[in-house]
């Protein structure tokens, strides 16, 4: 609320003339973030960073309601550009070391690279996606160094970059911040439980025209409910975004039911872990769940996600279709009744799973544990050489 006060009228220029009196060494590296929910994915490195290297970062968000902006920590300096004029502003006119951030289509949209100044772009991940499928054909085209998930991350890029000869990025083998966080939550003692009577399902689909809440998630959640399970919804940010609408519905018919609870801030893991199961569709948090708690997913067999109508120029199977049937079964559209019978066998064969998720991890994931430390050594030398 107070946040919210503080930033009137104009607010978002005051900040970008603040950040432009900063001196230069204060703002060598500069994390961007269209909201605060994507923070998660930053944390990690920002914390090596802060506090173990005592190293001063910008924090430059979109949002009004980030707690960040009144963080008193001495080595972040947060500010608010939100998402107008302003925040074209500027990154056409950024002079900075190197911006990191998590939002694709640098230089497509209304995100630019710098016209005055040779910023070095870095992009992280937010998703264990891969990159030809969900995202559009240019998301990545225009950052200098890409920090990667997996080896498979590496060889979709290289395969782009060598069929449409395209300037080569450095790729670093990087991991997945969010994975490492969840992983050490798991591992702590006091993490919350299910400890109703009742099994706890998870809803956690993927957003978009096809996804699942967008097209079957009323009928999903009712049989759920009406079958004794209690039900939580985990709606993507996007899907709040642009089928509000149809959580509103979901909201309304199922408010008064107290096995239902919808959770809108990805941000808490709460439910991951008050969960018994997860069903999902092209989420990449389903790949997420399975590879830090090590319990298969229950996917349900919507229309592939796909948002680069080009795709399958680059011929290789995109890891999410790849492992599905791997880390879990995939059921088809017309078997949703068949969803509540199949939960209980399913829990009770999830053992079978475990070692075969483990083994994936290991082989698909990097720095297991370790990425937020490669990550912020990494950008250490790269200030070095690049200001040297």
């Amino acid at each position: 609320m107070i946040i919210i006060m503080k930033i009137g009228l104009g607010y978002d220029w005051k900040e970008l003339k603040r950040f432009k009196r900063l001196d230069k060494k204060d703002r060598s590296i500069v994390f961007y973030l269209e909201n605060e929910y994507y923070f998660i994915y930053f944390k990690p490195i920002v914390e090596k960073l802060t506090q173990e290297y005592d190293m001063k970062i910008c924090y430059v968000t979109s949002s009004k309601t980030d707690p960040m902006l009144t963080s008193n920590d001495k080595n972040i300096l947060p500010f608010y550009i939100g998402d107008g004029i302003a925040r074209s502003n500027f990154f056409i006119n950024l002079e900075a070391t190197i911006v990191i951030m998590t939002m694709p289509d640098l230089d497509t949209f209304h995100v630019k690279r710098s016209k005055i100044y040779p910023v070095h772009y870095v992009y992280i991940f937010h998703s264990l996606n891969s990159t030809h499928y969900v995202y559009t054909k240019t998301a990545f085209d225009n950052f200098d160094t890409i920090f990667c998930t997996g080896n498979y991350q590496i060889i979709e890029i290289q395969e782009r970059e060598r069929k449409f000869n395209l300037r080569r990025k450095k790729l670093v083998k990087h991991g997945y911040g969010r994975l490492d966080a969840l992983i050490n939550e798991v591992q702590s003692a006091d993490v919350k439980k299910n400890v109703s009577d009742n099994k706890v399902v998870l809803i956690a689909p993927s957003w978009g025209p096809n996804g699942l809440i967008e097209t079957k998630g009323q009928e999903i959640i009712r049989t759920l409910l009406d079958s004794g399970f209690n039900v939580i919804l985990r709606p993507h940010p996007m899907t709040i975004k642009k089928s509000n609408k149809i959580i509103q519905k979901i909201e309304k018919e199922f408010k008064d039911n107290l096995n239902f609870k919808l959770d809108i801030d990805i941000r808490n893991a709460e439910s991951f872990f008050l969960s018994d199961c997860m069903i999902s569709d092209w989420s990449g948090v389903a790949i997420e769940y399975a590879f830090a708690f090590e319990k298969p997913i229950l996917y349900v067999d919507t229309p592939q996600k796909i948002n680069n109508p080009e795709c399958h120029q680059i011929e290789l199977a995109p890891l999410e279709e790849k492992i599905r049937s791997q880390i879990g079964e995939v059921l088809s559209l017309s078997q949703l009744s068949l969803i509540p019978s199949k939960i209980n066998p399913f829990l009770q064969s999830q053992n079978k799973f475990k070692e075969k998720i483990q083994q994936i991890k290991e082989k698909t994931v990097f720095n297991v544990g370790n990425s937020g430390e490669e990550g912020a050594k990494y950008l250490l030398e790269l200030k070095k050489s690049l200001v040297s």
